[in-house]
Parts: C-alpha cells; sequence; structure tokens
C-alpha cells in the first residue's frame, strides 16, 4: 500500500506543497497577520507534509516502533523525497521498491 501510494498524484501534490514552505507562504499570503491566522496557516501546510509522508508513517508500526534502523531509513528517505532536486524520482523508486518488497513478502 504504501509502495502504490508513493505513485499516486495525491502525494505527488501533498509533497510539491511541503517542499516548498515559501511558496506555500506566498500562496496563501491572505492570511490575518494574527497568532490564529498563523495557526492556521501552518496546520494547513503541516497537513499537506503529512499528506505526503503518512504511508510511509505507518512503516513504522510493520518494522516496528522502536526500531532505530528504519526509523533511519525512513527519515532518510521522507528528508530526500523533500529536499533533494530529484525528490519526486526517489519517491517513486522507493515506491517501486516497496511493492517489489511486498509481493516478495507475500510470495514467501
Amino acid at each position: 500500500m504504501a509502495g502504490v501510494y508513493q505513485w499516486l498524484p495525491w502525494k505527488h501534490a501533498c509533497l510539491a506543497r511541503c517542499r516548498s514552505p515559501i511558496a506555500f507562504l506566498q500562496q496563501h499570503g491572505g492570511v490575518p497577520p494574527t497568532a490564529a491566522g498563523a495557526a492556521r496557516l501552518g496546520a494547513m501546510h503541516g497537513l499537506y507534509c503529512v499528506g505526503c509522508c503518512w504511508a510511509q508513517m505507518l512503516l513504522l508500526f510493520v518494522f516496528g516502533v522502536m526500531n532505530p534502523l528504519w526509523i533511519a531509513a525512513l527519515t532518510l528517505l521522507v528528508l530526500l523525497e523533500k529536499l533533494a532536486p530529484a525528490g519526486l524520482w526517489i519517491a517513486r523508486v522507493a515506491g517501486l521498491g516497496a511493492v517489489v518488497a511486498g509481493v516478495a513478502l507475500l510470495v514467501r
């Protein structure tokens, strides 16, 4: 499921908004300059960031929530997706790898 999600348009739309907080702020500049307006804008941006990474976060339950190796690996993947110039392609390759690994587990 997490591998397929990496290829969906919704993932890519969320990733595009999460990757560029400045562009997000510029697009939503009409928010009132109050604490409530800032909280609303932060929550909106946070939802996009969760939208692009929720399936990877759920993988922590599969691999073990307290497994430092998997926590580090998934953190690195999310970081590369967000910051690397080829983040979209990194997400797609990771998705393909997750699908292949899932099918291999089912076959076994």
